[in-house]
This record gives structure tokens, sequence and C-alpha cells, in this order.
């Protein structure tokens, strides 16, 4: 398989050293001694309108104003990542890491900026050396920051603290030749999709709504007018008893799902399976954190056609909030003897809205490293897949570390696990409104 060349970037052990700054007598506005600080970093491409070029970061304080104190610990890591196409424009000019320094709240109150500039930092990323294999640090200490703070203060300037560092990051990339309920074709896109190659089908996807099996079987006896007759008595009684029965329908709707992985010669390598409903909370129209949904990805062991061993666990649900998201988390499923060992290594959300991305990255998951938990994968990224928004065609790209495939069997899980998160977005709608017809197989049944 021909790997696409990604570049990582990582700004790790931020920190915000402050000078003595009087407090005004009105104590009005904000004094960034005592209210929180954070940062911006974009990577300047006039090509991208991606907001995977920028992050927003909280700065621990080195110290409090007049008081010296050290602070207890660095902030996480924050990584951008430049895909193939980046790569190439990057490598041909200069590269700028924009650092902008805020005192204050994230966010905006009457659309005003609760936050304020305290000045920005310029570094320069040698991407092409990157690219080229070479681990490029390109700042490493302390770096001033706007103006002095006043004129009493002489030249004291606020400080920050960054390690900069670009390495080659290279991955594979695939997309669905379509959505995942649809059985596409799955492509491997060599060059990340910036003109590379061709792309090459590499798997076949098959999904099934589980539902369609036992009602079949229970219908086979009967006649084609028999069939007619008990759908037409059905929507005279779903009329007669008006929403109740629609409803319950549609709590019958989001379980058994399966997604079947197949290499080219349509034997099974990898799965997806409902094993827990996407069922409303009490009271609710919408799948809660407390009774989350449940997949199990499932593995080929080889030994037979139905022969499965379990690889990860996926719950989701739908996040309370001003804005909704789904939820997920991800945990690896080891077999030990009697018990079972379950390691998590992936937990966030996705705006229902808007889509985003599911990573799992140890980068971007400091709850493991809180947990004191040790990460269960060699190296640094390992997979990522684009997730569409409610409404939204969706045709996942899924990327995988080159260091974390040795057969199309690991590709396999991964893109299995790609379609589950997928199909989640359309699990966890709320249960007012109706799934596509992909999703109900088996009503016309």
């Amino acid at each position: 398989m021909d790997p696409c060349a990604f570049v990582r970037l990582t700004v790790d052990q931020l920190l915000l050293k402050l000078p003595s700054v009087p407090r005004p007598n009105s104590g009005a506005g904000v004094h960034p001694s005592t209210s929180p600080c954070f940062c911006t970093l974009h990577l300047q491409d006039c090509h991208s309108s991606s907001s995977s070029l920028s992050r927003t970061a909280p700065l621990p304080l080195a110290c409090a104003s007049g008081g010296g104190g050290a602070a207890v610990a660095h902030a996480g890591p924050v990584v951008l990542s430049l895909d193939a196409e980046a790569v190439r424009r990057l490598s041909a000019r200069p590269a700028e890491l924009v650092v902008a320094v805020h005192a204050g709240q994230t966010g905006s109150t009457c659309g005003m900026s609760a936050a304020r500039a305290l000045g920005r930092v310029r570094v320069a990323v040698d991407v092409a050396r990157a690219a080229a294999g070479e681990t490029v640090v390109a700042r490493d200490g302390w770096v001033d920051v706007g103006k002095p703070a006043s004129s009493s203060s002489g030249s004291a300037r606020a400080q920050i603290h960054m390690v900069v560092r670009a390495e080659a990051d290279p991955r594979y990339v695939f997309q669905f030749g379509g959505e995942p309920e649809c059985g596409p074709v799955v492509y491997q896109v060599p060059g990340g999709g910036a003109g590379g190659g061709q792309r090459q089908p590499v798997f076949t996807c098959r999904f099934s709504a589980g539902r369609r099996v036992t009602r079949t079987r229970s219908l086979t006896p009967q006649s084609s007018m028999t069939r007619s007759t008990s759908r037409r008595l059905r929507s005279w009684l779903s009329a007669l008893h008006g929403d109740g029965r629609d409803a319950q329908a549609r709590r019958e709707q989001r379980k058994g799902w399966t997604v079947t992985i197949h290499d080219l010669s349509g034997s099974p390598v990898a799965a997806a399976s409902m094993v827990t409903p996407f069922v409303p909370s009490p009271g609710s129209g919408r799948v809660s954190r407390a009774n989350p949904g449940t997949w199990l990805i499932l593995q080929a062991t080889g030994a037979g056609p139905s022969s499965w061993k379990p690889w990860a666990r996926l719950e989701a649900w739908r996040e309370r909030g001003p804005v909704d998201a789904l939820g997920y988390r991800l945990e690896l499923v080891f077999d030990s003897g009697p018990t079972e060992c379950a390691v998590p290594i992936a937990e966030s959300s996705i705006s229902t809205k808007r889509g985003g991305q599911f990573v799992i990255d140890p980068a971007t998951f400091h709850e493991a490293a809180a947990a004191g938990a040790a990460w269960p994968f060699a190296g640094g990224f390992v997979m990522g897949s684009t997730v569409e928004g409610e409404g939204r065609a969706s045709r996942p790209t899924v990327q995988v570390g080159v260091q974390h495939v040795t057969c199309m069997g690991d590709v396999a899980v991964f893109v299995a696990l790609s379609a589950a998160v997928d199909l989640c977005m359309d699990a966890c709608k709320l249960f007012s409104q109706r799934l596509r017809k992909e999703l109900c197989q088996d009503q016309d049944e």
C-alpha cells in the first residue's frame, strides 16, 4: 500500500509568565494575573479554510503576580495535522505558526470577545524538512509576547514557553464510496486525495438492520397476498392508535444494526455489531449518557467464516447543552481469562450540526495519562475518521497511522469502527425524527 505524506506539528509545554502589573484603582477590566489565559494557534495557509489548522488551548501561569511560584504543570500538547495537499503547498514556501495570547475567558458575550489580547508570537516551520523524515524543532524556550506591561515596569514583558516540533506522520487514507448503510465499496486513496493516483478498491461494506432476518422467517410460509394484507392492516392499526404505535416502532428501529467489512475475495474480515440498542431515556426523546447505545467492533480470526474476536467497544449518546453533540467513548477489549479487560482510548464529542472528526490519538486523549493507564499502541496518531452532521450525505474518509498496520485485517477494523461512528449520528437522532429508509430495511417486509 502507498502511504500519504502527512506532517504532524506538535506544540508542547505551553506556559505563560506574566510581569507584575499594577491593578487599576477602579477594579474594572481584565487583569491578566487573576484571569484565566489561553492562546489560539493557527498555521498560516492561504489556500485552506479548514479549522484543522487552528486550535485553542489553555495557558497555565508560570507565576502569579508578585508571587514567583511555578506552575504545577504545563498545558497538554496541541497537535495540528497537515495532510498531503497542505504538505505540498507549505513545502514550497516558508510556513508560519501564529500563536496569539489572550487574558480572560474564551468565547464572546453579545458578540463581543470577553478576552483581551496580550500579543502574538510567530514561529517559522520548515515543513519540507519534516516531510523528508527529519524531526524539526522550530522553537524551544521562552519568547516575549507583546509590548511591556507598563512604563514603570521597564522592559518587562509577558513571556510564553513552548516547544514547537514538526515531524513526518505517514498515514494510509481510505474513503467510503457512499454512505455505510448503502453497501459501498471502500477505496484506498493514494496521495491523500490530492492527485497522487487512482483510487483502488480494497473492501466492500454490507449493512444489515438485523430485524429483517427474524421477520422474514416468520413470514416465509405466507403468500405475497397475505403479506400485502398484513401491511395494509398494520397501516390501518397505526392510523387508529395514533402516534403511540408509531413512536414504539421508532424505538424498535435502532437496534440490531450490523456492518460487515469484506475483502475483495468476499471473505469477512471485520464487523461492527450494535449489541446495546439506542433507546430514549425516560421522559425524553434522546439517548442519554447514562444509558448509551453500544457497538462491538469485531475482528475475524481466520479460523472459519463466522469466527470472530472482540477488538473494541464503542458507546455513543446525545450530549445535552447549548449545542447538540454526539458524545462517544471507545475502549479496547482484551480477553484475559475469566475476566474482560477494557482500556479507554478515546472520548469526546462531535457537533450534530457541523460534524467533525473522530480521532484516536494519545495527544488528544489526556484522560488516559491522568488515570495512569498505559497507552496500548506504539507510536502517536492511530486513526481518524470524518463524520458529517445530521441530514448530510456521508462518505467517511479514514486515516490510519502506518505504524499500526501490518496487514489489511488491521485496516479493516478501523474501517468497521469508522462505519459504526458514522451510523451513531443516525442512531442518536432525536426520537421525534424519522430515520432514513436505508436504516429501516425491514419495515416493508
